[in-house]
C-alpha cells in the first residue's frame, strides 16, 4: 500500500500577530492620535526643575533681604546645576548641533523605527529570489515547523522594539505595524480572519473591492518595490532617493543677497517662454526648507509662475547659526524683506512686483507690507506693490471659532521661554522640537504619512514620485531662537497681527517701533487672495482670513470675485495641498488671473 504524502498546514497571520501579543504599537485603546507621553512627562518634569531653579536663583541674588535663606537657595540652586540642569543642557545643545533629537524618548523611536524597518527588509528578504516574491519560499516557511519558529522568534524580536516604543495611539510604528501585518498575509496566504485586512479598499456596500487573489498580487508588488527600493524607512529612503538634495529647477544666487545665513534665489527663465515685464517674490516659512516651492516636476508653484513669464525670486532662510539666534521677527519681517525687494527693483525698474506667500512666510509678509503702505504714504508715494497671494496663512489667532485653540493650548502647556532659552540660546530651537507640537495638533499625521506611503507602494513610480515632498516633510529647519520666542508670543498668543500691536521699525521716524496699522493694506487698495484648506490643522481655514480682514472693497468682499478684486477660495485641502498635482495646477490658474485681473 503506497504512503499518503503528509500535507503541512500553514500557519495563520493571525496565530502568529497572537504571539506578539497587544503593544503600543497596536492602539488598542483607539486614539485618534499619536500621544508621545513619555516625552510630554519628561517635559513637564524638566520644565518645574527649571522654574525651581529660576526661583531660587532670584532668591540667592538678593542676600541682604533672605540672609541665611539666600545661602541655602544657592547652595541648592549649585547642586541642582551640577547634578540636573548644566548636564541637561550640555546634551540639548550638543543634539543640536550633531542633529540629533534633544529629547531622549524621540531619539529611541527614531532608533525603533530604524530597526523596525530593517527588520522589515530582513525579514522580506528571507521571500525573495532575484527582488521577486517567491511564494513557494514563503509557503515553505508558512508550513514547516523549523519555518514556523523561525517567523515566532523573528516576530518576537518586533514585538521587543514594540513594547520599547515611547508613544500611543495613531503613531508611526502603528503605520509600521499594519505593514508587518500585511507581510505576514503575504507570507502565509492567508487573509486576517477578523477582517481588518491592511490596505483593502472596500467598496460602498461593505464588501471587499479585490479578490483575495487579486488582493494577494497587490501585496507582492508592493513588497517587491519596498524591497527592491529599501524603502520600509520613509525617512531614510527619502535621504538616499534625494541624496539630501531637493529643488526641481536651477537658480542662482542674488548678489549681494546674503544677509547671515539668508540668501535670495533668482529661478533662470525657462527657454522658450516669453517674459510678462513682472517680478514675483516668494516668501517661506523659517521652519522648512523653501523648496516647497520647487519640489518636482508638477508640483513647483516656480515652474508655473515661470510659465506664465514671471521672473521668480524666492527667500532661502539658510541653516541659522549663533548669529542669527539672537535676531527677532523685526529683523526677518522687515530688514531682510526691505533688502530684497530694493534688490528686485534694482534688477527689474519698473516692473510690478506681486508677492506670494506659504504658511509663516505668508504671515510675516502682511504687516510688512502694510508698513511699507504706511512709510510711502508718508513720504507721499504711491503703493507699489499691489498684490499679493497667501497659501494657507493664517492671521487671527485665538481660543474660539479660528481652530487655534489646539495650538495655543499647547504652548501654554509646553512652551516656557525660559527653558527654551536655557536649551538652545545659541544653537536654535530644531525642528523636532517643533515638530512634536505641530504632531500634537494634527491627529495622527505620521501615521498617514507613513500608511498612505505604504499604501501606495504597489503602484509604479509612486516612491520615486512621494520621495522630494518625504525629504522636505522630514527633515525641518532650525528656528532661529529670539524670533521663535517672539513668533510665539506675540503672533500665537498675543494675536498681535489681528488686534493692531504688532510693532514694526521704519525709516520713517513717526513709525519707527510703532503699531502697524494693518488696515493700510486696504488703505494703499492692495488686493490679497486667501487659498486655504478645510482639513488643515495648522493653519485652519477661520483664521486664514487676511482678504476678509484687510482686503475688503466698497461693495464688500467676495469669494470668487471679478477682475483684480480680493479673493477667498477654500478647498477639501490640508495643510501641505502643493504636493497634489490637481490641486497645484487649479491654484496656479487662480493666482494667474488674480494677478492678471482676470475672473474666475
Amino acid at each position: 500500500m503506497k504512503a499518503r504524502k503528509k500535507v503541512l498546514e500553514t500557519i495563520s497571520p493571525d496565530e502568529l500577530l497572537a504571539g506578539m501579543g497587544i503593544t503600543p504599537a497596536d492602539n488598542e485603546e483607539g486614539l485618534n492620535t499619536a500621544v508621545p507621553w513619555k516625552s510630554q512627562m519628561a517635559g513637564e518634569q524638566m520644565r518645574a526643575v527649571f522654574q525651581w531653579r529660576h526661583y531660587l536663583q532670584s532668591i540667592g541674588e538678593q542676600p541682604f533681604l533672605f540672609g541665611p535663606f539666600s545661602f541655602a537657595a544657592y547652595c541648592q540652586k549649585s547642586l541642582l546645576d551640577y547634578l540636573v540642569t548644566d548636564p541637561v543642557k550640555k546634551y540639548a545643545k550638543l543634539a543640536v548641533r550633531t542633529r540629533k533629537n534633544p529629547d531622549l524618548f524621540g531619539e529611541v523611536n527614531a532608533w525603533i523605527y530604524k530597526s523596525y524597518a530593517h527588520m522589515l527588509y530582513n525579514l522580506c528578504g528571507n521571500f525573495m529570489t532575484d527582488n521577486r516574491f517567491d511564494q513557494n519560499k514563503a509557503l515553505h516557511m508558512a508550513a514547516t515547523p523549523e519555518g514556523q519558529q523561525f517567523l515566532k522568534r523573528t516576530l518576537e524580536e518586533f514585538a521587543f522594539l514594540e513594547n520599547n516604543y515611547s508613544s500611543r495611539g495613531l503613531t508611526r510604528l502603528h503605520a509600521m505595524k499594519v505593514l508587518l501585518k500585511s507581510l505576514l498575509i503575504l507570507v502565509t496566504g492567508k487573509l486576517l480572519q477578523n477582517g481588518g485586512n491592511p490596505y483593502l479598499r472596500m467598496k460602498s456596500d461593505g464588501t471587499p473591492s479585490l479578490s483575495p487573489k487579486d488582493y494577494l498580487e497587490e501585496c507582492r508588488l508592493r513588497f517587491e518595490n519596498l524591497y527592491r527600493n529599501d524603502a520600509f524607512d520613509v525617512r531614510e529612503f527619502a535621504e538616499r532617493a534625494t541624496g539630501g538634495m531637493i529643488g526641481f529647477l536651477p537658480y542662482e544666487v542674488v548678489e549681494g543677497s546674503s544677509l547671515n545665513s539668508i540668501t535670495l534665489r533668482r529661478y533662470l527663465p525657462i527657454e522658450g517662454v516669453a517674459p510678462n515685464g513682472k517680478v514675483l517674490y516668494l516668501s517661506s516659512p523659517l521652519i522648512n526648507k523653501p523648496e516647497i516651492f520647487d519640489l518636482a516636476h508638477g508640483k513647483s508653484v516656480v515652474e508655473g509662475m515661470l510659465n506664465e513669464g514671471y521672473a521668480v525670486y524666492l527667500i532661502d532662510p539658510g541653516e541659522p547659526g549663533f548669529e542669527e539666534s539672537k535676531l527677532g521677527l523685526d529683523y526677518y519681517g522687515k530688514t531682510v524683506i526691505d533688502t530684497y525687494i530694493d534688490l528686485i527693483a534694482q534688477r527689474h525698474p519698473g516692473s510690478a512686483i506681486h508677492c506670494m506667500g506659504y504658511c509663516m512666510g505668508g504671515t510675516l509678509l502682511l504687516p510688512y507690507l502694510a508698513r511699507r503702505a504706511e512709510e510711502r504714504k508718508a513720504r507721499g508715494l504711491p503703493m507699489d506693490i499691489k498684490k499679493v497671494a497667501l497659501m494657507a496663512t493664517p492671521v487671527r489667532f485665538d481660543d474660539g471659532e479660528t481652530g487655534m485653540g489646539p495650538m495655543r493650548e499647547v504652548i501654554r502647556n509646553s512652551y516656557d521661554p525660559l527653558v527654551m532659552r536655557e536649551f538652545y540660546g545659541d544653537v536654535n530651537v530644531p525642528a523636532q522640537a517643533i515638530e512634536l507640537g505641530m504632531n500634537l495638533i494634527q491627529p495622527g499625521v505620521q501615521y498617514y504619512m507613513a500608511g498612505g506611503f505604504y499604501e501606495r507602494a504597489h503602484m509604479q513610480g509612486a516612491l520615486g514620485d512621494a520621495a522630494p515632498f518625504l525629504y522636505w516633510l522630514t527633515h525641518g529647519s532650525k528656528f532661529p531662537e529670539r524670533a521663535h520666542e517672539e513668533w510665539v508670543r506675540k503672533v500665537y498668543l498675543e494675536n498681535q497681527i489681528y488686534e493692531g500691536t504688532y510693532c514694526l521699525p521704519s525709516s520713517v521716524r513717526a513709525l519707527d517701533g510703532k503699531p502697524v496699522d494693518m488696515n493700510a493694506l486696504r488703505d494703499a487698495c492692495v488686493s490679497i487672495f486667501c487659498y486655504r484648506g478645510d482639513r488643515d490643522a495648522i493653519a485652519p481655514p477661520q483664521s486664514c482670513v487676511a482678504s476678509e480682514l484687510w482686503g475688503k472693497v466698497a461693495d464688500g468682499n467676495i469669494t470668487l470675485s471679478r477682475g483684480g478684486l480680493n479673493r477667498t477660495i477654500e478647498k477639501h485641502a490640508g495643510h501641505i495641498f502643493v504636493v497634489s498635482k490637481v490641486l497645484l495646477a487649479e491654484y496656479l490658474k487662480l493666482v494667474s488671473n488674480f494677478f492678471d485681473g482676470k475672473p474666475e
